[in-house]
């Protein structure tokens, strides 16, 4: 019987099955235009289209979509929020047929597959659509294999307007991937190493962590259903507190689960090659192996989507929410990122000749720069009201974007800026005995893992940690892409006007080294030190959002052809507009849920102890103090502004957020009073461990 590693790839059109499918010339030409970005010819359209049905149709295929990523914002979102589509099945008339009424016959057009139409209103956009003037086109993304899952042929796409702005994830990642080959090949050219690379690539491994519980538990909660974490709820006495749960067996439901939905990734060329338990007790992860990063986005959200497809047959929901549980571990999505050449360099791995250590000096000195020059803009792409949760608590970096090349390579940065070689730094992978005889030595990486830090050193490639786990991965990399354009630009010029390769490094280090940290993020000392350095400290979403649109970022994106400044523009209210949508909406879960729910269950709890007043305690007292901190939430809710929608998110954060708690504090001392039957809905401890056991 065959197991799920003998369909790897099966189910996806990629460069092996191209080979197989196409006549050589026109593969020949495909690939040329994908580093042109010329127009495929139409004569190959219509081969490629007619390879991809045949290849389809053996797949058992009967439909194909256009699948896109609107800006939806994604916080809360369960899996396929994120991707849109539209099904359309595999059939078109006979238009050459003398018959008025033309016969059909199953196929897939060739205008079908590159182009579509479909309403750009009805997506969250900025003010870049209005609904009578709707058009929006999809057009395929030739450098992401269409794939076969679910009976559909997806086609990954861009989405933009009649007038080609931008309305979705994925067309400012192509861009700024287009930025990077820009910006890479100059840098290669100005310190004259790997000259022979003709593109260059971004690439992307992503750690998705979630929650497992019970669908049937899950549905019994509002608060789940509706804005996808717990607004009420107390921790069991046993969470994660003695570290039980990392690492441990996976239970039996969830494993049946992770090994479905490895199969089905499996078949559409995305290895799945990490599956584990997490902190948090209902929480694990799933991994892949990194790929260039327009592909690895796409897999990121077609996994979430499978994810629940596959839940649902076995009476489970997966939470993507940034932090479902209040007291335990949040789940983010760490993006290993790096760039390199299509010869084989990678600009984050030290190397092993000369030319390669002074790239990677080279390609970390750009970094800095963009992380340095381009804090805040870096910021906002982790900035919605899930991430509000889970940055800077357990297992989480702060909110101070800064960059972590390890301790070894903080001082050699010191001694090139004191004008020391490039040279200078041992990148050696170093031994650590164990000290039994049994287990034999440890190849240590070169660098320390720093989990504190928002952007480590991770031996070949650098980790943001900072991204949520509801996120679509493009808006991070896509940024990532964005700073270190920047910085190759910029780095680039300096050789470019006459400055030798060791100074305009050594200049680009001395000019951004106090975004380099190397210490503990967690301490209560580095916001102070970070607030010296002039590093900003963008602790809440309508903080960093409002830095989203400067002059300064507006003015990298056109230069690098990733945004215009209306683009820009439109992101923010985008922005503002999810954070808004997702503080209302749980806002009134939370007047809904207590009203219905909790105050109702603690009038049955008190009616108990009538005449028997002693027994009661001070349940009235806390039962009292609901009423009272429903109220003042009401009241401050109607107090919401309407006036700009910086002041409405600033308004949610700074006065509801605080009231949201004060409730919720109360309605959580109250579950520890009140008779267990009594209590409304499914509790922490049943829907952590209802699947464990």
């Amino acid at each position: 019987m065959a197991d799920a590693l003998s369909s790897l790839g099966k189910a996806m059109f990629d460069d092996a099955v191209m080979a197989q499918k196409l006549p050589s010339a026109v593969l020949q030409r495909f690939n040329e235009c994908l580093i042109t970005g010329d127009p495929t010819p139409e004569e190959d359209q219509k081969v490629i289209a007619d390879a991809i049905f045949t290849w389809a149709r053996e797949l058992g295929a009967i439909d194909f979509a256009h699948w896109f990523f609107p800006l939806r914002g994604g916080c809360g979102a369960v899996g396929g929020m994120l991707g849109a589509f539209k099904r359309d099945t595999l059939i078109d008339l006979e238009f050459g047929s003398k018959f008025v009424t033309k016969p059909m016959k199953a196929c897939l057009p060739h205008e079908r597959l590159f182009q579509g139409e479909t309403d750009g209103s009805s997506f969250p956009n900025g003010g870049l659509r209005v609904t009578h003037s709707a058009a929006a086109f999809t057009t395929w993304d030739r450098a992401s294999p269409p794939f076969v899952t679910d009976k559909c042929l997806y086609i990954p796409c861009a989405f933009v307007t009649h007038f080609g702005k931008c309305i979705d994830e994925k067309t400012p990642l192509l861009r700024s991937m287009d930025a990077v080959k820009t910006s890479g090949l100059r840098l290669l050219k100005a310190i004259n190493i790997g000259t022979d690379a003709k593109t260059m690539h971004s690439y992307l491994g992503w750690e998705q962590e979630f929650f497992v519980l019970s669908a049937a538990l899950y549905k019994a909660r509002p608060d789940l259903v509706n804005t996808g974490r717990t607004l009420f709820g107390k921790l069991p006495t046993r969470h994660q507190q003695g570290d039980l749960n990392y690492f441990q067996p996976i239970p039996g439901k969830v494993q049946e689960l992770l090994d479905i939905v490895q199969a089905e990734m499996l078949k559409v060329g995305c290895p799945m090659a990490v599956k584990h338990n997490e902190v948090a007790p209902g929480q694990h992860e799933m991994s892949p192996v990194f790929r260039t990063a327009n592909v690895s986005c796409d897999s990121n959200v077609l996994f979430m989507e499978v994810m629940n497809r596959e839940a649902a047959k076995l009476g489970l929901q997966v939470l993507f929410h940034e932090k479902p549980f209040a007291g335990i571990n949040g789940s983010g999505k760490h993006a290993n990122w790096s760039v390199g050449t299509d010869t084989g360099l990678n600009f984050f791995y030290p190397g092993k000749n000369e030319a390669g250590a002074k790239l990677y000096v080279t390609a970390i000195a750009c970094l800095a720069y963009g992380l340095a020059q381009y804090n805040e803009m870096v910021r906002c792409t982790v900035a919605h009201s899930g991430n509000d949760h889970r940055l800077g608590a357990q297992e989480a970096p702060p909110a101070i974007i800064s960059l972590y090349p390890g301790q070894g390579f903080e001082q050699f940065v010191e001694s090139i800026v004191k004008g020391g070689d490039l040279l200078g730094y041992k990148a050696e992978k170093k031994k650590q005995e164990t000290g039994c005889s049994a287990a034999m030595h440890i190849e240590a990486n070169v660098e320390d893992r720093n989990r504190t830090a928002p952007f480590p050193f991770c031996g070949n490639r650098f980790e943001f940690r900072a991204v949520g786990s509801s996120q679509n991965c493009c808006l991070p990399v896509m940024v990532c892409n964005a700073v270190m354009s920047a910085g190759m630009a910029h780095l680039a010029g300096l050789v470019e006007g006459g400055m030798s390769h060791r100074d305009a490094v050594a200049k680009v280090f001395q000019e951004n080294k106090h975004v380099i940290f190397t210490g503990n993020g967690y301490s209560a000392e580095w916001p102070v030190e970070a607030q010296k350095r002039g590093l900003p400290n963008l602790n809440t979403t309508p903080k960093a959002v409002a830095t989203w649109n400067s002059e300064k970022n507006k003015k990298l994106f056109e230069t690098l052809k990733i945004y215009t400044a209306e683009e820009t523009e439109a992101r923010q209210e985008v922005m503002y507009e999810n954070y808004i949508s997702a503080l209302c909406c749980e806002v009134e879960t939370m007047i809904q849920m207590t009203e219905t729910g909790f105050l109702p269950a603690c009038a049955k709890d008190l009616e108990k102890y009538k005449g028997v007043e002693k027994l009661a305690g001070n349940r009235k007292a806390i039962y009292d103090s609901i009423i009272d901190q429903l109220e003042k939430l009401k009241a401050a809710f109607e107090k919401k502004p309407h006036s700009s929608l910086s002041e409405e998110a600033t308004y949610l954060c700074d006065s509801i957020k605080p009231q949201m708690a004060a409730l919720r504090a109360a309605v959580d001392k109250a579950e520890g009073v009140m008779e267990s039957s009594l209590y409304p809905y499914p509790t922490y401890e049943q829907m952590i461990y209802h699947h464990h056991f």
